[in-house]
């Protein structure tokens, strides 16, 4: 096999491990739609507010960090965050998981979730 194949199949390997980058949407416009969410989230670890913080959210288990009071209904949703997950509830937070606590009516635009989502991950909301 020749050198040139080795390092085009290499590198795809590589691209392959690596997953996909973050949500397709634009961390730098979804900074300034989490604006809204600030009343109430962090990105802050251990900082939880009205809402919990949504540090390292991606991959947790719905309704487990610890020091805050969470709904049943959160508590028993079991899912667990990852981008579907959170597109779906952004997109309708109390019919993704009815009696839920988050007043948030949710946002509508595809577009506003993705860059949301976008900037929790590249801001700690990864785990």
């Amino acid at each position: 096999m020749g050198s040139l194949v080795r390092v085009l199949l290499g590198a795809g390997a590589l691209l392959c491990l690596a997953g996909p980058a973050s949500a397709d949407g634009d961390a730098a416009k979804g900074e300034k739609i989490f604006a809204r969410c600030k009343a109430c989230h962090t990105l802050d670890p251990g900082v939880n507010k009205i809402g919990p913080s949504l540090a390292g959210v991606m991959g947790r288990r719905s309704g487990t960090v610890a020091d805050f009071k969470y709904s049943d209904a959160m508590k028993s949703a079991g899912i667990v965050w990852d981008e579907e997950t959170m597109d779906a509830y952004l997109a309708d937070p109390k019919g993704y998981i009815p009696g839920n606590k988050m007043a948030f009516a949710g946002l509508k635009k595809e577009d506003d979730r993705e860059d949301v989502i976008a900037y929790i991950e590249e801001n700690g909301g990864a785990q």
